[in-house]
């Protein structure tokens, strides 16, 4: 072993996790009114482009993002997330006072504290008695959410849990565009920045209940979760600035994406019977080769990319919320994300 090493991975490294009584009793999502076309970024940085012999047109012909949406400028990433947390509210019909659990998951955050819970829960208006806290694990911690609030449900601790997410991509991608427009900026700056420029906003919420209360509630089954932190240097950001080497990071997300599938298939089958993979929404090529290294379906995979970019936590639950018109009672869902540092994990529910 080197010095620089890890310890050695067991071969097989999956956390498995199963939920017996929760279920989603609602799941909305909030969109961002003020629409930025790939186009619009490419005319910001033509000169960029120009003098490095670049091409335009990266972001919709290669990423496949045509658009992303913007907050406007007095919104912030709390009442983004207080908007997407009412309306899942008001369409369970739960009265907020039952809430027990209130978990905000927002990558995009202002300050260090307090901690953006506290606001979204004020907002709402929540009970002294509600939990609140943030979850913070790149673009996973809805999912992660979901888990625990499970958890808390199986165990009696709650009836009800409310997970909110509020992101926003303007501030950064001001900044980005700012810096890329420089006469410094160089061919390896607009690469290394390139997946910022993919990034967009929105809002999403669930509220998760128990199935006693709630039969017909859609039924959290459990699923895995898998960690590959040796990549954690992939993808580094804050609101100010993001870096990314993408390619490393794709490779290494897809790599570890398989890992998972294949030790998944001890405790679960996912490859037979489902009716919607609704995975994190980063790309076209993402979702190509995502798609073919695990055998996926491409017509059960729902997109939101094209129109709303990469959002972060709030990718899967705004996917989702896109199709649940589509769901009959029975259809499985699995919903799959990858975020960096790195850590992918997969969860079911059964409509």
């Amino acid at each position: 072993m080197t010095a620089n090493s890890g310890p050695t991975p067991a071969a097989n490294a999956n956390a498995v996790f199963t939920h017996q009584r929760a279920g989603v009793v609602s799941i909305e999502a909030v969109e961002a009114p003020e629409v930025v076309t790939s186009d619009w970024i490419d005319e910001q940085l033509s000169a960029t482009y120009e003098r490095w012999n670049m091409r335009p047109g990266l972001l919709e012909g290669l990423a496949g993002i045509r658009e992303r949406r913007w907050w406007p400028e007095d919104v912030t990433f709390d009442q983004a997330a207080a908007m997407a947390g009412r309306k899942a509210i008001d369409a369970s019909g739960v009265d907020p006072a039952e809430i027990g659990m209130m978990i905000s998951t927002s990558v995009c955050k202002h300050h260090l504290e307090p901690s953006l819970a506290c606001a979204v829960h004020h907002q709402l208006g929540l009970p002294p008695s509600c939990t609140n806290f943030d979850i913070a694990n790149a673009c996973l911690g809805f999912v992660n959410a979901m888990h625990l609030a499970s958890t808390a449900i199986d165990s009696g601790f709650i009836k009800y849990a409310l997970i909110v997410d509020g992101e926003g991509s303007r501030y950064t991608q001001q900044t980005t565009i700012a810096r890329l427009q420089r006469e410094d900026a160089s061919f390896t700056d607009v690469f290394d920045e390139f997946a910022s420029l993919t990034l967009g906003s929105g809002a999403a919420a669930m509220v998760v209940g128990s199935l006693d209360a709630h039969p017909d509630a859609h039924r959290i089954v459990g699923g895995i979760a898998r960690a590959g932190t040796q990549h954690h240097q992939l993808c580094v950001g804050s609101l100010e600035k993001m870096t990314t080497d993408t390619k490393a990071l794709l490779e290494a997300g897809l790599d570890l994406a398989e890992e998972a599938w294949k030790d998944s298939s001890v405790d679960f089958d996912w490859v037979n019977g489902m009716d919607r993979y609704v995975i994190h929404q980063i790309s076209s090529v993402h979702t190509n080769l995502i798609c073919e290294r695990l055998g996926l379906d491409k017509t059960k995979v729902p997109l939101t990319f094209p129109y709303y970019g990469n959002v972060g936590p709030a990718a899967i639950p705004i996917t989702l919320a896109s199709v649940q018109d589509e769901l009959s009672t029975g259809d499985r869902v699995l919903c799959m994300g990858i975020g960096s540092g790195l850590n992918t994990s997969f969860t079911e529910i059964v409509w």
